[in-house]
């Protein structure tokens, strides 16, 4: 198994990539929670620093809307098969990598 910080560092990598994929479809981001030491549920993937909440604008509105994350969504589970997208608990602009 890898270590914690292996595992931060290849999360690092994939939200780069997805962040340069959301720019090509035409978004744009601002980073909510990147990284969170109160304020989430016990066993949050912040507080390891293996979740980030991104902002989703577009044409300068801003998507607040879980399906409006949908198309980051799958492209964010394609990029490792331990990354989760947070549509599927309500929470659609959550992305994260489980650990162990």
């Amino acid at each position: 198994m890898a270590s914690l910080r292996t595992t931060q560092s290849g999360f690092v990598l994939d939200v780069a990539r997805l962040i340069e994929y959301a720019y090509e479809q035409g978004y744009e981001l601002t980073f909510g929670d990147a990284w969170a030491t109160k304020g989430h549920s016990a066993n949050s993937n912040h507080y390891r620093r293996l979740a980030i909440d991104l902002n989703l604008f577009k044409d300068g509105e801003y998507l607040m809307e879980t399906s409006d994350h949908a198309s980051l969504g799958a492209y964010w589970e394609g990029l490792c098969p331990a990354n989760r997208w947070g549509g599927h608990f309500r929470d659609g602009n959550h992305y994260e990598r489980r650990y162990p």
